[in-house]
C-alpha cells in the first residue's frame, strides 16, 4: 500500500533540493529547511537524515554534472556534515513545531553553519587567509553576505515548507502524524 504521507514528504524534500539547480542567489536555496523539515516529520530517524542528504547529494551530482565538474567529490564536504547536524536539529521539532520554534531553529541552522563552516574554510587555509585571529576575522567577515542569504531562505523557505504541510495536512487527514505508540515499560 502507498504510503502518502511518505511519499508526499520526499516529493517536498526533492522540490526543495531542485531550489539548488534553478538560477537563485548565492545561498538562497531551501536546503537547510528543508533538513528541518524532513528532520521534523519524518517519523523514523534515519529518514529523517537519509532522505533531505540523499536529496542533497543527487543535487550536488545534477550540479556537478552540468555546471562544476565531479572533482569535489574526493572527500565529504563538512557542509554535509553540518546538514546532517541541521536535519538532527530538525528533528527536536518533532511534535513540537509552532512558529516560534521553527524560526528559532532556522535561525539557530544558519547561525551554525556560518560559525562552523567558516571556521573549517579557515582551518583549512581556504582562500589563504592568514591562521591568526584576523585571518579568521576576514573569513567570517568575508563569509557574512552568504550566510545572510542563507539566514533569509531558512527563513522563507521554513515558512513554505513548514507552512505549506500544515495547510495540506489540514486538508488530507492521510498526512496527519499518527500519535506515537507508547513502548511496554520494562521492569
Amino acid at each position: 500500500m502507498l504510503n502518502v504521507r511518505a511519499v508526499t514528504l520526499v516529493s517536498l524534500i526533492l522540490a526543495a533540493a531542485a531550489t539548488r539547480i534553478i538560477p537563485h542567489p548565492w545561498n538562497f536555496t531551501a536546503v537547510g529547511a528543508m533538513c528541518l523539515f524532513g528532520g521534523a516529520y519524518f517519523q523514523r530517524r534515519w529518514a529523517a537524515i537519509v532522505v533531505p542528504l540523499a536529496a542533497l547529494v543527487i543535487s550536488d551530482v545534477i550540479l556537478a554534472a552540468t555546471l562544476y565538474g565531479f572533482t569535489g567529490f574526493s572527500v565529504i564536504s563538512v557542509s554535509h556534515l553540518l546538514f546532517l547536524l541541521t536535519a538532527c536539529l530538525g528533528m527536536t521539532l518533532r511534535g513540537r513545531v509552532t512558529f516560534g520554534r521553527v524560526t528559532l531553529a532556522a535561525v539557530s541552522a544558519s547561525v551554525m553553519f556560518f560559525v562552523l563552516s567558516n571556521f573549517a574554510a579557515w582551518f583549512s587555509g581556504y582562500e589563504g587567509y592568514p591562521y591568526t585571529s584576523a585571518g579568521l576575522l576576514a573569513c567570517y567577515i568575508a563569509a557574512i553576505p552568504f550566510a545572510q542569504n542563507m539566514l533569509l531562505a531558512n527563513l522563507f523557505y521554513c515558512g513554505v515548507l513548514f507552512g505549506g504541510w500544515e495547510l495540506l495536512s489540514r486538508g488530507l487527514p492521510a498526512l496527519r502524524q499518527p500519535a506515537l505508540a507508547k513502548s511496554p515499560v520494562r521492569r
